[in-house]
């Protein structure tokens, strides 16, 4: 399997024909979508769900599904049975990887502002994608995909989480808010400049993919 890190959330996991996309929202190049399988989409923000974006995928290749929580596929009204909506506890196959569905809200940012739904994503009992959200599955994790930086979270959670899931490896993602210079720093503290964590953590660019 190959994974591809796009811009902030977005990555797309492949082997042969099959292109299966997580998170393609406003901070990731459209092209990200191209030639998609399948879609994932963990929660609503924008960041991570473009409506009229993911509508025009749809129209362009007509075997494109998505499969999503209840608030997103409320937004995609009229695609029909191409939307699939999930929960926690799920196991589906999504471009014929199998998808576990983990979690249910996004964490909060303020006590003040209401809490959406948010899903993580298990494939193929390899990578997890958490979305917005310090979601410890209930499985073993081989690559952990780390939201880095949020308004939701501090960098001593995200060690945390990391210690939490005890993953093989770790990509960062969530990191569109962040300058070389963050990125830098908050890299650092997750590693060797930091108080430690079982899990290394690499910081890939746009448009690079590894081997998994």
């Amino acid at each position: 399997m190959e994974l591809t890190k796009h811009g902030h959330a977005c990555v797309v996991l492949a082997e042969g024909d099959r292109r299966l996309v997580i998170d393609p929202g406003a901070f990731t190049d459209p092209v990200a979508l191209d030639g998609a399988t399948a879609v994932l989409v963990t929660h609503e923000h924008a960041d991570h769900f473009v409506p009229d974006r993911l509508r025009a995928a749809m129209e362009a290749s007509p075997g494109l599904e998505v499969w999503t929580n209840r608030s997103v596929a409320a937004q995609l009204e009229g695609a029909g049975d191409r939307v699939h909506v999930v929960g926690a506890g799920d196991v589906v196959t999504a471009a014929g990887f199998e998808v576990q569905v983990h979690g249910e809200l996004h964490a909060e940012i303020h006590a003040d502002l209401p809490r959406v739904a948010n899903v993580g994503f298990l494939v193929d009992g390899t990578v997890f994608h958490p979305g917005d959200a310090f979601t410890v599955p209930d499985a073993p994790v081989a690559t952990l995909l780390l939201p880095l930086h949020a308004p939701w979270s501090r960098t001593a959670e995200v060690i945390d989480y990391l210690r939490a899931v005890h993953a093989d490896q770790a990509f960062a993602v969530h990191d569109g808010l962040l300058n070389d210079t963050g990125k830098g720093v908050v890299g650092g503290l997750l590693g060797e400049r930091g108080p430690g964590t079982p899990t290394p953590v690499s910081l890939l660019t746009p448009g690079e993919t590894v081997e998994l």
